[in-house]
């Protein structure tokens, strides 16, 4: 019994890693995508997809239609939409690590969000996670050339938009806990293919002229990345305490890191290093606090 206990923990951190090891290295394939014609919106659009179509038989099954969540479930489409749109977009204009950081804001607006939604009480340790947090995003942001430290350029924003579009997301998943995770996973994608057309609607985006190949890469990487990451994720977060599936995916900055060293020449300083730091520390703090 004891080694079956062993064997499926271990399966379970090797979900984690492999997940955050696809979502840590998704820009290179978006980046790449973006050079061949097709921009971020278009690429997440087929993405997403490719993925909501193999996720339609869940959807029906569960007849979310007509589910008394269903508001909320509308709302949880539109947050997913957004964080994924401003994110992926994000990663294809800016530095990936610092997008990356700037994204683990996340976890200090979901314990602001419910307390404030859910009227959960903000522990002490979540209170000076907040502090840490907030001065990590300071010392990051602060350009002297500049002044105050708000976000600097259209990745910095999109970046922080995501990140507080996710911690929503995060908080109605809570609060839709009643409905089957597969019914949620499909709503999500299927938020981020209604989000991708909104925007490229809005833009008049042309359709770009690319070859059949560029399409099915950005279907594969729908199939083969979305479908397979979020997969992972799933099992090995329902399988161990939140603490340490928290702990685990910060793993994502380590494939991130990696992959932008390896792959382009991006540099961060040893400013935003610092900054980044007292980020990720807030979250440990945050993820340790909820155990």
């Amino acid at each position: 019994m004891k080694t079956s206990h062993t064997a499926h923990n271990r399966l379970a951190i090797a979900a984690l890693l492999f997940s955050s090891t696809l979502w840590g290295t998704i820009w290179y394939p978006l980046r790449w995508l973006d050079e061949a014609g097709l921009s971020a919106v278009w690429s997440s659009l087929v993405m997403y997809l490719a993925a909501g179509i193999l996720a339609l038989p869940f959807l029906f099954k569960k007849n979310i239609f007509k589910l008394s969540d269903r508001k909320d479930l509308i709302f949880l489409a539109i947050a997913a939409g957004v964080t994924n749109i401003a994110f992926l977009v994000a990663l294809t204009e800016g530095e990936v690590m610092r997008v990356m950081l700037l994204f683990y804001l996340s976890p200090i607006w979901s314990v602001l969000l419910s307390r404030w939604w859910l009227k959960e009480q903000l522990s002490a340790t979540a209170i000076a996670m907040l502090v840490v947090a907030m001065i990590g995003s300071l010392v990051m942001l602060w350009d002297t050339n500049i002044g105050f430290p708000w976000p600097q350029g259209l990745a910095d924003w999109l970046a922080i938009t995501a990140s507080i579009a996710f911690s929503i997301n995060n908080v109605l998943a809570r609060k839709l806990a009643n409905v089957s995770m597969a019914a949620k996973t499909g709503v999500i994608w299927w938020g981020v293919v209604i989000a991708s057309i909104f925007v490229l609607g809005w833009q008049q985006t042309p359709i770009p002229d690319v070859s059949m190949n560029i399409w099915v890469v950005a279907g594969m990487v729908g199939v083969f990345g979305t479908v397979f990451m979020t997969m992972a994720a799933l099992y090995g977060i329902a399988r161990m305490p939140i603490y340490h599936s928290s702990v685990i995916m910060l793993f994502e900055l380590v494939a991130a890191a990696i992959s932008a060293w390896a792959l382009t020449s991006e540099i961060m300083s040893l400013q935003e290093w610092l900054g980044g730091a007292l980020i990720l520390l807030a979250a440990y703090g945050i993820a340790k606090s909820e155990t």
